[in-house]
C-alpha cells in the first residue's frame, strides 16, 4: 500500500475537474530555484533559468537536468534576474539584468552559441539608460522571421514609457545579429525615437508569442492596481502608459488616466482587477486541437492559466482551464510536435498538461 502510495506522489498525475476532466497534469521536476523561463531545444530537450542566474538543460524523458555554464553578468534583484531564453537553430538567445554597476541594472539580451556545458555569449542589446531599481524588467523574447523582438519594461519609473529617446518601456525589435533593422520606426515617421524601439507606452510586458496562424506578435502586460491586458505588438504604436491607466490605480489608490483613448493602441482584453498576467502562447497542435488559435495566458497572483478565444484582435471570451493547481505560474511553451503544454511554477516546479 505504502509502495503504491509513493509511486503515485513520485508520478503526481492531477485530473482536472474545473472545465474538461480530460485535463491532467503531471509534474515532471520540482527543485528549481525560482525559475523563469524554458525553451524546447528539440522534442526531448529544454533549457530552464532559474532568476537567481542558473541555466540548465532538462531531458524530459529520463528527468535527468545539467548546470550550462555562462558568462553574463547577472543583477539578482527584486524582480531581475536571470529571465528568458531562446533556443534557435543552434544559437541561444538570453534576457537578463544586467549588472550595470553602482546598483544599477537594465534589461539586456545576449546571444550565444549553444553548448550543453558551456554557453559564450555577447551582449546585443543593451536598454539605455541603467536604472536603480528593482522593478519592471518585462524581458521576453520572440523571433519573427529574420527579426529579435524584446519587451523592456519601465522599471517603475513611469513616464519614461512615453519618452522614445530613452528604453525602458518599449518593445525592441531588432535583427538577429543584434543590428538594427532600416525600416523600424525611427527611420519612417518617428524621426525622434531610438532606431530600436518598435512601439512605446509598455509597463510591464511579462508575456510575448508569435502566432503560427496570423504571424502577428501577441503580447502581455501588468498593469499597476488593475488594468492588465492582452494585445498586439504594433509598428509604432503607443500604449499609452502612464498617460493610460488601462482601468487600474496607482498601488496607493490615487487615479493614473482612462482605460484608453483614442490615439493609443487599445488592447484585445483588459483585466480589473489585476491577476498579475505573466506568459502568453498562441495555442497550435493535436492534443487540444479545439483550442488552435486560442491564447493561453498564464496568471501569478491568480494562479490560473486562462484561454481567451479571439479574432480579428476582438475578444469574444474566456475561460478559466484551471486555478490553483501549481501555484504562481510563469512560463508557458506548446511542444510542436506533440501539443502537450508546458509550464513553470514559480514555487519550483515544471509540468506537462495532456488529456
Amino acid at each position: 500500500m505504502i509502495r503504491l502510495l509513493l509511486f503515485f506522489i513520485f508520478f503526481f498525475f492531477i485530473s482536472l475537474n474545473l472545465n474538461s476532466k480530460e485535463i491532467k497534469l503531471e509534474k515532471i521536476i520540482d527543485d528549481l530555484n525560482k525559475p523563469w523561463s524554458l525553451s524546447f531545444i528539440d522534442q526531448e530537450s529544454i533549457l530552464i533559468t532559474e532568476k537567481p542566474g542558473k541555466l540548465y538543460k532538462l531531458n524530459l524523458k529520463d528527468k535527468k537536468i545539467t548546470e550550462v555554464n555562462h558568462n553574463l553578468s547577472v543583477l539578482d534583484h527584486g524582480q531581475g534576474g536571470l529571465l528568458d531564453v531562446l533556443y534557435k537553430n543552434e544559437q541561444v538567445y538570453i534576457s537578463y539584468s544586467e549588472d550595470r554597476g553602482n546598483g544599477t541594472s537594465s534589461t539586456s539580451v545576449a546571444k550565444g552559441k549553444f553548448s550543453p556545458n558551456n554557453i559564450k555569449s555577447k551582449n546585443i542589446f543593451r536598454a539605455e539608460p541603467p536604472i536603480h531599481s528593482g522593478y519592471h524588467f518585462g524581458s521576453r523574447l520572440v523571433i519573427k522571421d529574420k527579426y529579435i523582438f524584446i519587451t523592456a519594461g519601465e522599471r517603475n519609473e513611469g513616464m519614461i514609457a512615453q519618452d522614445a529617446t530613452k528604453h525602458p518601456g518599449s518593445i525592441i525589435r531588432l535583427n538577429l545579429d543584434g543590428s538594427i533593422p532600416k525600416d523600424n520606426p525611427k527611420f519612417k515617421d518617428k524621426k525622434d525615437w531610438l532606431p530600436e524601439i518598435y512601439q512605446i507606452g509598455v509597463r510591464n510586458p511579462q508575456g510575448m508569442a508569435l502566432s503560427p496562424f496570423d504571424n502577428k506578435i501577441y503580447l502581455s502586460n501588468h498593469g499597476a492596481r488593475g488594468g492588465d491586458w492582452f494585445g498586439t505588438a504594433n509598428y509604432g504604436g503607443n500604449y499609452g502608459w502612464k498617460i493610460l491607466g488601462w482601468g487600474g490605480t496607482n498601488y496607493s489608490g490615487s487615479k493614473i488616466g482612462p482605460k484608453w483613448k483614442e490615439g493609443f493602441t487599445k488592447a484585445i482584453k483588459y483585466w480589473v482587477p489585476s491577476i498579475a498576467v505573466s506568459a502568453i502562447a498562441i495555442y497550435k497542435g493535436e492534443e487540444f486541437k479545439k483550442w488552435n488559435g486560442d491564447a493561453l495566458i498564464t496568471s501569478l497572483k491568480d494562479q490560473s492559466l486562462r484561454k481567451i478565444k479571439f479574432k480579428d484582435n476582438q475578444f469574444i471570451n474566456e475561460e478559466i482551464i484551471f486555478k490553483g493547481n501549481i501555484g504562481r505560474i510563469r512560463d508557458i511553451k506548446v511542444h510542436k510536435e506533440t501539443g502537450e503544454v508546458y509550464l513553470l511554477s514559480d514555487n519550483g516546479s515544471l509540468w506537462r498538461m495532456f488529456r
